[in-house]
This record gives C-alpha cells, sequence and structure tokens, in this order.
C-alpha cells in the first residue's frame, strides 16, 4: 500500500489572492489534512474547501501548513493543522477574495455602485512621444511579428508612465528591445530623459 491510497477525498484550495487549485488528493482528518505534494505554496489563512460524495461541502482555514521535506519512502508534503468553518463564516471568508488589479482606472465593483472619481496622469510629453514611437514602429519596414513584439514593448514603457512612479531602469531595458534605427532611438532617448 503507498501514501497515495491513503489520500481519498479530493479538495481545492483557495489561495489569499484569488487563486484556486482544483483537484488535490487528501487525507482529511479532524484538525488536519494531509497532502503528500510539494508543488503547492499553502499558507496561514488559504482555504481548503472539501466536496463530499453526499454532495455536502466542507470549508477548512489553514492555521499551520505544516510542510515537510521527503524522507527515505515518505514523500515530500502537507500535515496541515485546520479549522473547520461554519457555513456562515465558510460563505463570508471564500466571499473575502483579494483582487490584485493594475492600470490607469481599473477597477472591480462586485455588487456595489462606484461613485468614485479617478484621474490618470502621464507626462503630456511623454505620451505625445510614444504615440511617435508607435507610428515610427508602423513605418520600419521590419516582419510583421517584429512590429507586434515592438508595440507590445511600448506598451510595457507607456504603463511603466502610467503606473505613476515609471522605474528608469526598467524603461531603458524596454526601450534597448526596440528594432534598430536612429529615429526609434532618438525618440526612446527623448523618453529616457523626461524621467
Amino acid at each position: 500500500m503507498s501514501f497515495d491510497d491513503l489520500l481519498t477525498d479530493t479538495v481545492s484550495l483557495l489561495k489569499q489572492d484569488g487563486k484556486k487549485v482544483d483537484g488535490i488528493k487528501a487525507s482529511v482528518q479532524k484538525g488536519k489534512i494531509f497532502i503528500q505534494r510539494s508543488d503547492l505554496v499553502i499558507e496561514p489563512d488559504d482555504l481548503i474547501r472539501r466536496r463530499m460524495s453526499n454532495g455536502a461541502e466542507e470549508t477548512y482555514k489553514v492555521i499551520d501548513p505544516g510542510f515537510h521535506e521527503a524522507f527515505h519512502d515518505i514523500p515530500a508534503g502537507y500535515q496541515i493543522d485546520v479549522r473547520k468553518l461554519g457555513v456562515p463564516e465558510a460563505a463570508s471568508a471564500v466571499q473575502n477574495i483579494t483582487y490584485n488589479i493594475s492600470g490607469v482606472n481599473n477597477r472591480i465593483n462586485q455588487n456595489s455602485t462606484d461613485n468614485s472619481i479617478n484621474s490618470a496622469v502621464i507626462y503630456p510629453e511623454v505620451k505625445s512621444h510614444i504615440d511617435a514611437l508607435r507610428e515610427e514602429i508602423r513605418r520600419q519596414k521590419i516582419p510583421e511579428e517584429e512590429k507586434v513584439s515592438a508595440n507590445e514593448i511600448i506598451d510595457a514603457v507607456e504603463t511603466q508612465f502610467e503606473s505613476g512612479v515609471p522605474n528608469k531602469t526598467v524603461i531603458k531595458t524596454l526601450l534597448s528591445a526596440l528594432p534598430n534605427a536612429a529615429s526609434i532611438a532618438s525618440i526612446g532617448s527623448f523618453i529616457i530623459s523626461c524621467l
């Protein structure tokens, strides 16, 4: 009999950042859950949800992940200390998911009205030069896939400026990856000088 034969439950891992991993083989015990996988990162306050064959569902909150490295024939895995959540508490915990979004004026409204006013500031002189850079890429006689790649790089540069705290090293690295042309280099130099 192998250790995997003892893992008779199938659970889902709900991370605090909103990620979900389904189909994890586990052994659910009172106050403990055993998972023989080392490719997962389980942290305190993550949730583990078990759907049972009778249609019921249980949700557990991770107290201590208890990761153990492999030892002889025993594979690496988790011996997780958990606390079983009641139905209302589980519903509340599952709905309390953090969404990480980025970019100008991005937001998520879930069951609410948005009355906020957002403003984005991108350096006006940089915006016109980013547009000029796009136009210059369009005019270049380079393969279409290089143009697509170059426009993705320009999008990344623009995102850096839109963030409000552009990183000079990142922008220089991105601009150096654009096709070699004097006009492109000239526009890139101006953009860097704005930092």
